[in-house]
């Protein structure tokens, strides 16, 4: 198996809870809540973990809340590299309504970095990555960060025979999707996020399946994936357009979903398998993530038991 790297320099302390119902202006009783650490580079390695293989973390952390989440990195047998962040890492809390089943989900601000400190990052990325490794750059970037953040990292490895997996939002979405010079290997978005780069409504798996061409031509990515919920996702790459099925289960939480899928899909590479065998992988991780509370993500038992339903087909 290839080396995996997840990176996270905006990771969080994940609380996650419930109650009866959520009303305004009055204490609201919760349950006791799970404790995660969370980040989407984070959880893409817990979710290879879950499902039984094996990614390194690299992770900036500081202060107290940073201390917390690495006792809970190592304690969930992760293996974690960490780099010092400019001051105290973030939380984030996530509540269900047990009435409506509806989840909020508030996420506070992570610390403010300045040049020096995305440098220093960015070398120390080169530095813990391996000749083999496929390099995941998942969530958020941190604040202070250029758009063009992920895009830099991805040409400090032009020299190398690193792979790199990105699924990020926002401005830093928008650059990739711009084009790049070293587009990486894998760039994945959800419907949502694809219809804001398109400007226009993606309404079935063949509108995807074309914006996501048009981003390969774009140099976007050398594979566009995007994600469409309960429809599956879709992949192009420049000469071939593939939906994979997602499973009909019970949503229990959202939460994850995503990072469970980069979690299937980039384990799948990592064991030399092809892109077909890899979507089926990572739509049946992020089914099994939908099943299960909180931020527990996904369970591998439910994720073997999904995959034969994770049909590949061209479109």
């Amino acid at each position: 198996m290839h080396d995996i790297l997840t990176v996270t320099l905006n990771p969080a302390l994940d609380l996650a809870t419930s109650v009866s119902e959520v009303h305004a202006n009055v204490k609201l009783r919760c349950s006791p809540p799970d404790t995660d650490p969370g980040g989407g580079g984070l959880n893409v390695a817990r979710a290879i973990h879950q499902l039984g293989g094996q990614a390194r973390c690299f992770v900036a952390l500081g202060g107290d809340t940073g201390q917390a989440l690495l006792h809970l990195l190592t304690a969930a047998g992760l293996t974690p590299v960490v780099h010092p962040a400019p001051s105290e890492t973030r939380q984030s809390l996530a509540v269900t309504d047990l009435n409506s089943m509806d989840q909020y989900r508030f996420m506070l601000p992570g610390p403010d970095w300045e040049a020096a400190d995305i440098d220093a990052a960015r070398a120390a990325i080169r530095d813990a990555a391996r000749a083999d490794s496929i390099l995941v750059l998942s969530g958020s970037g941190p604040n202070g960060a250029a758009p063009d953040l992920y895009a830099r990292i991805c040409q400090d490895f032009s020299d190398t025979d690193v792979r790199v997996i990105l699924d990020t939002s926002g401005p830093i979405l928008s650059h990739l999707a711009a084009g790049q010079i070293r587009p990486p290997l894998v760039l994945r978005m959800d419907q949502h996020e694809a219809e804001g780069l398109a400007r226009r409504p993606l309404a079935s798996r063949r509108d995807s399946a074309a914006f996501a061409a048009s981003l390969v031509r774009r140099g976007a990515g050398q594979m566009v994936i995007v994600a469409r919920g309960a429809d599956g996702s879709v992949l192009a790459d420049g000469t071939q357009h593939l939906h994979v099925a997602a499973p009909k289960v019970d949503i229990r939480s959202k939460v994850g979903a995503g990072d469970s899928f980069v979690g299937g899909f980039t384990m799948a590479l990592a064991r030399d398998a092809d892109i077909e065998t890899a979507l089926q992988h990572g739509s049946a991780a992020a089914s099994a993530a939908v099943m299960t509370e909180g931020t527990q993500l996904c369970h591998k038992d439910d994720y073997l038991r999904l995959l034969d339903a994770c049909i590949v087909s061209p479109l």
